[in-house]
């Protein structure tokens, strides 16, 4: 137990606990799990339609094949809406809301600062090649249909979902996708589940295997 508990404070911490590395593509954003305001990541513009498509490397990379593949698979064109935002522009967008809707309402559609997956740099926002307009009538449009079936082949999942509200704490958003590499996408699209029931798996195969090394049942 000293022994491993040594080894992950001396730099395997984030192999363990990847949700707590803020610049890896699995950290856990919600109302719990926040970002430093002045946390800012390297970004790069996507190469696709749309506006504000700055990205990290890796999301962005993942973002032009999976626009590519839409629309060769199944002749869909995306766009995308809003990707990387700072932390002083999510707290205008999050002072607006709450002026015109009172606070309530806007802490479940708009992320307080320090708290929005699009300050990572890992989400955009997508909407059908026209449109930028978002709300969940998306999820019910062809585009909306092949982003819920096929984002994680990308990396991608669809992070706010219907019936989670409760979980994540947001409202259903069919088009905020949020980068979390090919492997995590794809365990979180079988399971049905939202990100924080991935998260909190891994913890607790995590502490299983903690507590067998204390109990001298597994060699490390």
């Amino acid at each position: 137990m000293i022994a491993l508990t040594t080894a992950l404070m001396e730099g395997s911490f984030y192999t363990a606990m990847p949700d707590k590395d803020v610049r890896g593509s699995i950290f856990l954003v919600n109302r719990q799990h926040t970002i430093s305001g002045d946390y800012t990541p390297e970004v790069r513009k996507a190469k696709v339609s749309g506006a504000s498509q700055s990205m990290n490397g890796a999301a962005a990379t993942a973002l032009e094949e999976m626009f590519k593949a839409a629309k060769e698979e199944s002749n869909i064109s995306l766009a995308a809406v809003s990707g990387y935002r700072g932390f002083r522009k999510q707290d205008i967008l999050y002072s607006r809301k709450k002026q015109s809707i009172g606070s309530a309402k806007a802490d479940m559609l708009v992320a307080m600062p320090g708290t929005s997956e699009h300050q990572l740099g890992m989400a955009m926002d997508i909407s059908q090649n026209g449109s930028s307009r978002l709300n969940a009538n998306f999820g019910k449009t062809k585009g909306g249909l092949w982003i819920s079936e096929n984002a994680h082949r990308f990396g991608y999942i669809v992070r706010y979902q219907l019936g989670y509200e409760d979980i994540t704490g947001y409202s259903y958003e069919p088009w905020h996708v949020r980068y979390v590499g090919i492997e995590h996408a794809k365990a979180i699209y079988e399971s049905k589940g939202p990100m924080e029931f991935h998260i909190s798996d891994h913890r607790l195969i995590l502490y299983e295997y903690l507590i067998r090394f204390a109990y001298g049942e597994v060699v490390p």
